[in-house]
């Protein structure tokens, strides 16, 4: 299993495959596309993140001593970026998610080329993430 930092990094590269923003975006429209869907029955209040301009939903299950996300949203950029999200984070234990560094959102160049509402999307999405592998980290305690 990948750790969290290596899956950051090969995000990183494979943006930097990229020459401009416009084929980063269609990039993360297709990553959106292939994110492992939500059960319908979690598309509700409960499980949306507060703050996003778009709806998004996140749910998270602990198997094995590791949390599994799934996610959707109804925007096509949005749903690319919860993608990368669980991308890194699920399959990963809650200790290593609660003290994972995001700044490969940095490197990535994403929050300046989000607008502003896409941006604190970003950040409420890493914040529920988080509350979830802390959730959890305190069952397993």
């Amino acid at each position: 299993m990948s750790s969290i930092h290596q899956i950051q990094k090969e995000i990183i590269e494979e943006f930097s495959l990229f020459d401009d923003w416009t084929q980063r975006y269609e990039y993360m429209i297709d990553l959106g596309k292939s994110l492992p869907l939500i059960d319908e029955k979690y598309k509700n209040d409960k499980f949306i993140i507060k703050g996003c301009q778009s709806k998004v939903w996140v749910n998270a299950e602990l198997e094995n001593k590791v949390i599994k996300f799934t996610a959707d949203s109804d925007a096509i950029i949005t749903k690319g970026i919860i993608a990368i999200l669980i991308r890194v984070f699920s399959n990963q234990s809650p200790k290593d998610i609660i003290k994972a560094n995001t700044d490969f959102i940095d490197q990535l160049g994403l929050k300046e080329h989000l607008s502003p509402t896409r941006a604190n999307g970003l950040v409420s999405m890493i914040k529920q993430i988080k509350m979830y592998a802390l959730a959890f980290q305190t069952k397993i305690s």
